[in-house]
């Protein structure tokens, strides 16, 4: 009996790579010099250090660029928090990498799935999403209608 999952995760090795180069390309830029601007990678959490505002920006902007260089959807990222001073002149600001699918989506797309009038069981299993289908072309059809919901 086939069956799909809906999954929502980052590429972890990718996103630390991508971290990597970013404090690769932080430590030989020529504007970075003398500051103490870096980005740590601790389970999903980022968290973004520099001397400034405007070098928080460009760290920021780095830290994106080598993500999509890397194939790493910057959607994953929630940079939502504001920048935390720490120390005298230094700043820092959390940046959460968001993993699985949430609740309310999940859910939007289990009803979307059943209001589709497919024959097919639709469930939430943790942060993931669940179908098993009858025959298999109706895998194909509800995993592109899964897809659509998004």
């Amino acid at each position: 009996m086939p069956s799909f999952d809906v999954v929502c995760k980052p590429n972890l090795v990718e996103l630390r790579n991508a971290v990597d180069q970013a404090n690769r390309e932080i430590t030989n830029r020529f504007d970075f010099k003398g500051s103490d601007a870096r980005v740590e990678l601790a389970e999903l959490q980022l968290v973004l250090y520099a001397d400034d505002e405007f070098k928080l920006g460009q760290v920021r902007d780095v830290l994106l660029a080598k993500l999509a260089k890397r194939s790493v959807d910057a959607r994953f990222l929630t940079l939502d928090a504001p920048p935390l001073k720490i120390g005298s002149d230094k700043l820092k600001q959390e940046v959460a990498v968001r993993s699985g699918l949430e609740t309310v989506l999940a859910k939007r797309i289990v009803q979307q799935v059943k209001d589709s009038k497919l024959k097919l069981t639709a469930s939430i299993q943790g942060d993931a999403g669940s179908g098993s289908p009858a025959p298999r072309r109706t895998s194909c059809k509800s995993a592109s209608h899964c897809c659509a919901a998004r």
